[in-house]
């Protein structure tokens, strides 16, 4: 773990998918809430910043992890991603959970009408997004049960990852009660830079393995 420390890339996506975020957010004009709510935001908002961020902290991006093992930078990607799917999938649960606290509408109520406005875009999205980080993280998880290669798999496996990043900022963006400019700008620029990031490694490695046949 020291290396991944000392290492100034790290620092640097330390610095741009925590602190900007959490910067931009302690900066906002949003209507204050309870401090669980607003706990509970900040989690979600920092576990996916850190989703995009894995698209930055990959064995892909060869140049930034250079002087590390890569058993290691796989290890970490893997530790780190699991966690913040799991928080992600709590995402939905996240919004009610502090209803059971407040007089009004049963959370579970809330809960089943919102899921069911699909008349609503960012409802929508956010339950494809869901849907799509389940599937991130079930095939992750039984990666060598499936019937693929491994270079097929990674290559499935950025698939996911970009549709999955694409739809939830799409969400975020669309319904987020803290997405405002200055968040949406750093979510797509973030997000588009990660999305890039990968496109080129997998095309660069397909344009090399053209070249050598």
């Amino acid at each position: 773990m020291g290396a991944y420390i000392t290492n100034n890339f790290f620092k640097q996506t330390i610095l741009t998918f925590a602190g900007l975020p959490l910067l931009i957010w302690a900066m906002g004009n949003a209507p204050e809430r309870t401090l669980l709510k607003e706990a509970l935001s900040l989690i979600t908002i920092l576990s996916f910043f850190q989703m995009i961020g894995q698209f930055f902290w990959a064995r892909t991006n060869k140049s930034a992890v250079a002087d590390l093992k890569m058993s290691k930078v796989i290890k970490y990607h893997k530790i780190m991603g699991y966690t913040f799917v799991i928080i992600l999938l709590f995402h939905p649960v996240f919004l009610f959970v502090p209803r059971f606290l407040e007089a009004g509408i049963d959370p579970a109520d809330a809960f089943i009408t919102t899921i069911t406005t699909f008349t609503s875009q960012g409802v929508v999205l956010g339950i494809i997004a869901w849907s799509l980080l389940i599937i991130l993280g079930i095939t992750s998880f039984v990666r060598k049960k499936l019937p693929m290669e491994y270079k097929t798999w990674r290559v499935f496996h950025g698939i996911l990852a970009i549709l999955f990043v694409s739809v939830a900022a799409w969400h975020a963006i669309d319904l987020g009660r803290h997405s405002s400019f200055p968040m949406s700008l750093l979510i797509i620029s973030t997000g588009v830079c990660g999305i890039l990031l990968l496109m080129k490694a997998y095309t660069f490695k397909s344009i090399k393995k053209t070249e050598e046949v």
